[in-house]
């Protein structure tokens, strides 16, 4: 387990270092560049569909561990949108919160 959270650690840190770099020479604008490779259908927009999916089941996850509730609903919407930057902090937070119960991390309120 400390290997995973060390892992989680080092992922939250080197993709904000690395968003921050990207919107400081490209700025905010994500959406124009990311749906226009797929409407394209190029190699780019495959990944971005195929990434996108990912973001939707880590999104259905995250809303069906925490039972639907509204804060359920709301995690969900940030897991979709926050991709591995919220999930990886996330997880850390599951994992001192469950003290390292994986069953737990993952299953929930169920």
């Amino acid at each position: 387990m400390t290997a995973f959270r060390f892992y989680l650690v080092a992922l939250c840190l080197f993709l904000s270092y690395y968003t921050f770099v990207v919107i400081s020479d490209f700025g905010i604008n994500l959406f124009l560049p990311f749906f226009g490779a797929i409407i394209n259908m190029t190699w780019s927009g495959q990944f971005n569909l195929d990434f996108m999916m990912m973001l939707s089941l880590s999104a259905l996850w995250v809303g069906w561990r925490a039972g639907w509730t509204a804060q359920g609903l709301l995690l969900a919407v940030l897991a979709f949108f926050g991709g591995a930057l919220f999930l990886s902090v996330y997880l850390s937070v599951l994992c001192i919160r469950e003290k390292g119960n994986v069953k737990q991390m993952l299953v929930g309120v169920r």
